[in-house]
């Protein structure tokens, strides 16, 4: 899942109103912000492998430290508690570590069976949504749509371009979205590992627009 866990994060503004919302996209990407990381450091490996699914040609064979269900867990803790340190505010580390397990839960619905549920363990988790392009489609985009449409309604924006900008976020997430889908499979693992450090950019991105809208809730404790 790509688009879908970016949905989760506009949604999560409606709950922790005073975070920025590119701390929400870090969260909610921050297992596939590593990830690239362990990748370049052949800690973790991917192959290229055209059909292993309708949606993606990547076979996920090896990322138990980021993708397994102990390791998101556990990530998601150490996450939660920096920012526990750095808000005083519980809620907003329980929204945090709450992102970014949904990364895991999200993933397993649409991976085939490749989650581990731990490191070493021969158990894998995978629902294989990715096996039907129009159940991929529809499960992004609504999650995209969705997130988006409460993160309008949970801010207004203060400025032309806190008014312009979600809209292009959305918009550009979409059409990379259709890009991964319909284009042809990257060239190299390491065309991957530097296109997931990329996203990287969303997080600022997310940020900028997000500081020229003003929260219009007070959130959900």
């Amino acid at each position: 899942m790509f688009i879908g866990h970016y949905g989760i994060a506009l949604a999560a503004k409606r709950v922790v109103p005073e975070t920025s919302l590119g701390t929400l996209v870090l969260s909610a990407q921050f297992l596939d912000l590593l990830w690239p990381l362990f990748l370049l450091l052949g800690v973790e490996h991917v192959r290229i492998d055209p059909g292993n699914t309708v949606a993606t040609p990547l076979d996920f064979y090896d990322y138990p430290i980021t993708h397994s269900l102990v390791g998101a867990v556990g990530w998601a803790v150490v996450l939660g508690l920096l920012y526990r340190f750095r808000s005083g505010s519980c809620r907003v580390a329980r929204t945090i570590a709450a992102l970014v397990v949904s990364r895991w839960v999200l993933d397993a619905i649409v991976h085939r069976p490749d989650l581990p549920l731990l490191p070493g363990s021969e158990i894998r988790i995978g629902l294989g949504l990715w096996n039907s392009l129009a159940a991929t489609l529809v499960i992004e985009f609504v999650l995209l749509l969705g997130g988006g449409a409460i993160y309008l309604r949970t801010t207004r924006a203060s400025s032309r371009s806190g008014a312009i900008m979600p809209w292009l976020f959305i918009g550009v997430l979409a059409a990379i979205e259709l890009a991964n889908l319909f284009g042809p499979p990257p060239p190299s693992v390491n065309a991957i590992a530097f296109s997931c450090l990329g996203l990287c950019l969303f997080v600022w991105w997310a940020h900028r627009f997000d500081f020229r809208r003003r929260s219009i809730f007070a959130g959900i404790s």
